[in-house]
């Protein structure tokens, strides 16, 4: 048996059979394991089956995503010994210390005896088998315009310079030149990022014209120094900044909406400050099968600013479910007062409440116009620095950056519940009694 085909038989052991079965390899084949990639490789780091043409591994840092491509160009090479491809990076400068000499680049991961000549001047490398790879600069979109390839590996393409449009003018350049071979083939790597490309390549997800992996940096723990997933986590946490990087959750501000993500990463703060009231802001469901109840804990700090303190919302409650919740959220921040929207169910909000032990002033609002309507005024006290995030609370962050001005709301859910929430708390330590909407109390 052909050692190939004896690494191929070995993948196919479970793990536990796998380290038997080695003591039959010589040394020569074992330092060959080394090189193996599909051994060591997590499955989502391997090429998706099938006849594709666009793959995009969109995941955090330190996924493993240089890795990946640097294999996947090893791998065309020992398909197809006549292979043209091309390595486009931010600049030359990151193609070649990145792509090319990086510790995860080609010329790191390939074995001695298969090693392809680097010839910098000539942006070429040249493996034995006769395949050849060039080195281009996104910034450079022009030197794509007119070169042929069969696969390409783009890295790191939502760093690509979008002036100009370059980022674009060198995705289509390259795919315009992408017509050698029977079954040309590129491979995109990136942490996302809300910028055209990226968005492009995940549109055409659906129709299936581009497979998407996707993953996170603690996906890639075992390979990670264990301080360095502690720092970052305790660093960014569910930040904004964090989804992104770290969970390669592509994070898009949209268009005219009341509250951005740069907006929301600027008034976070850890540290804490003494309170003089608390409110915990209640958005009940409007039926006993609402999506969510939306309860947002708020205080008002000893320097007039206020901040939001927690979200203790719980999807598909009960009506007791969430009296309970809210309760246990007042008794638990030691707030002053619950106040509820009572569009929904009148004197039955309180009644419910009442029932979960919330022994303290109950205040329901009316809504008397939109929410978008009634959140514009909060927005207001955020860019006037006048409210700060001691924490991150994702799920309310992502409702909050999908109300539109004068608009609707854009998802994620049916309904801003857990935005609402907040909106009725900071409305009522920030702007009452003088602000809208009309509140009565009972």
């Amino acid at each position: 048996m052909r050692l190939a085909d004896r690494l191929n038989w070995l993948l196919t052991l479970p793990a536990k059979d796998r380290l038997t079965v080695l003591d039959l390899f010589d040394d020569a084949e074992r330092e060959e394991l080394r090189w193996h990639w599909e051994l060591w490789a997590r499955p989502e780091q391997l090429p998706p089956p099938g006849d594709w043409r666009t793959w995009l591994i969109c995941a955090g840092r330190g996924f493993g995503k240089t890795r990946a491509g640097a294999e996947w160009v090893r791998m065309v090479v020992r398909r197809n010994p006549e292979a043209r491809i091309a390595l486009v990076g931010a600049s030359l400068a990151e193609t070649r210390a990145v792509m090319v000499e990086g510790e995860s680049g080609i010329l790191a991961t390939s074995p001695p005896h298969r090693r392809p000549v680097f010839e910098p001047s000539l942006r070429r490398l040249t493996w034995p088998t006769g395949a050849q790879a060039w080195l281009y600069s996104a910034a450079e979109p022009e030197g794509l315009r007119g070169p042929q390839h069969s696969h390409a590996w783009c890295d790191e393409i939502a760093k690509w310079e979008i002036a100009g449009e370059r980022a674009t003018r060198a995705w289509d350049n390259l795919m315009l030149g992408l017509r050698l071979g029977e079954c040309p083939q590129v491979l995109a790597t990136t942490t996302p990022k809300s910028v055209e490309l990226l968005k492009r390549l995940m549109v055409s997800e659906t129709t299936g014209e581009t497979i998407v992996t996707r993953g996170t940096s603690y996906e890639n723990a075992a390979n990670l120094p264990a301080r360095f997933l502690k720092d970052i986590r305790a660093d960014f946490g569910r930040s904004a900044i964090g989804r992104q990087e770290l969970e390669g959750v592509l994070l898009e501000d949209v268009e005219g909406a009341l509250w951005t993500r740069d907006m929301l990463e600027n008034c976070r703060e850890t540290a804490g400050v003494a309170m003089e009231r608390v409110v915990v802001g209640v958005d009940p469901p409007a039926s006993a099968k609402g999506d969510a109840c939306g309860i947002v804990v708020a205080g008002l700090g000893t320097d007039g600013i206020a901040r939001v303190l927690a979200d203790c919302s719980v999807v598909k409650p009960t009506p007791e479910q969430w009296a309970r919740a809210a309760a246990g959220a007042a008794r638990m921040w030691n707030a002053d007062r619950v106040v509820a929207e009572a569009n929904q169910g009148g004197a039955m909000v309180e009644s419910v409440m009442r029932a979960a032990d919330v022994n303290l002033p109950i205040k329901l609002v009316h809504a008397s116009r939109g929410k978008v309507a009634r959140a514009e005024p909060v927005a207001a006290l955020y860019e006037a620095g006048r409210v700060r995030h001691q924490g991150v609370f994702a799920e309310v962050e992502d409702e909050m950056c999908a109300l539109v001005s004068g608009g609707e709301y854009h998802g994620p859910g049916r309904s801003p519940d857990r935005a609402d929430a907040l909106v009725w708390a900071l409305t009522e330590l920030m702007l009452s009694p003088s602000g809208r909407p009309r509140i009565w109390v009972q």
